[in-house]
């Protein structure tokens, strides 16, 4: 039987893998990933440079990965979208790792964050253990999420004393309850998700390629810096092919001062 790792790698930095993460990553036979194409080849670029720094005997098996609808209608089109598209990536993934690893040995998928938080290889595991009969032992290394990369860049404490934190995505921000949305962080947002919920006490620290070399930061009402940052991430995506950015969210009572947070 083959064993799987999945390696959280953090939010970009290799300085973010972990010892754990190291010596599991350095005991494997193979690293699976998925090139997602030439615009998005910093993705992959930072998957080699942790295997240069940490790995360097690994071999790097890229797949390469398969369309997706990214409109596909209303809630129930997308989540059916969602799941053809993980089976592909499931069947391309089993194919590569089986011709990769032999019976007894082990592969890696490295993970962006944490495998456990909007990440969809674990899923995709299970799908090629039940769809695709790939027979493995499955292990997880966690990571440094986004979130809490956001947060340190910032400098900010991502909970007030004694409330909730709510982690959403910007699909379901529209319906998300104003409780929620008191101290809410959003991922996975394509477009400025921001501008259709914030009101005039809600303040905002976003992030892109938080822990990378191109990190870019904004804090400040949302009624101030919103449309700003709004311009600002269309001309990253533009500059780059890609972005992968997150943002709190928080009401202010009485518009009162953030830095007493």
């Amino acid at each position: 039987m083959r064993t799987v790792y999945v390696i959280g790698i953090g939010a970009g930095s290799p300085k973010h893998v972990t010892v754990e993460a190291i010596e599991a990553l350095q005991a494997v036979d193979a690293v699976v990933a998925l090139d997602k194409g030439d615009s998005k080849d910093d993705l992959l670029g930072v998957r080699r440079q942790i295997l240069a720094e940490h790995a360097p005997k690994v071999r790097l098996v890229s797949v390469v990965d398969p369309p997706r609808d990214r409109q596909p209608g209303d809630a129930a089109a997308y989540r059916a979208e969602v799941q053809r598209w993980h089976s592909a990536r499931a069947q391309l993934l089993t194919d590569a790792l089986v011709g990769a690893v032999d019976e007894g040995g082990s592969a890696a998928f490295l993970v962006w964050g944490d495998p456990s938080l909007y990440d969809s290889t674990l899923r995709i595991i299970d799908r090629m253990r039940g769809e695709c009969g790939l027979e493995c032992e499955v292990r997880v290394i966690p990571g440094i999420t986004s979130v809490q990369a956001l947060t340190a860049a910032h400098g900010i404490l991502i909970n007030r004393i004694g409330e909730a934190i709510h982690v959403t995505t910007a699909r379901n921000l529209p319906t998300t309850s104003a409780a929620d949305r008191r101290n809410c962080v959003v991922m996975l947002d394509g477009g400025a998700g921001w501008r259709e919920v914030s009101g005039p006490d809600t303040y905002m620290w976003w992030g892109a390629y938080v822990g990378t070399d191109m990190q870019v930061l904004r804090s400040g009402w949302v009624s101030d810096i919103g449309d700003d940052v709004a311009e600002l991430k269309a001309s990253l995506r533009e500059q780059h092919g890609w972005i992968m950015d997150v943002y709190l969210l928080r009401e202010l009572d009485g518009h009162e001062e953030p830095s007493r947070l």
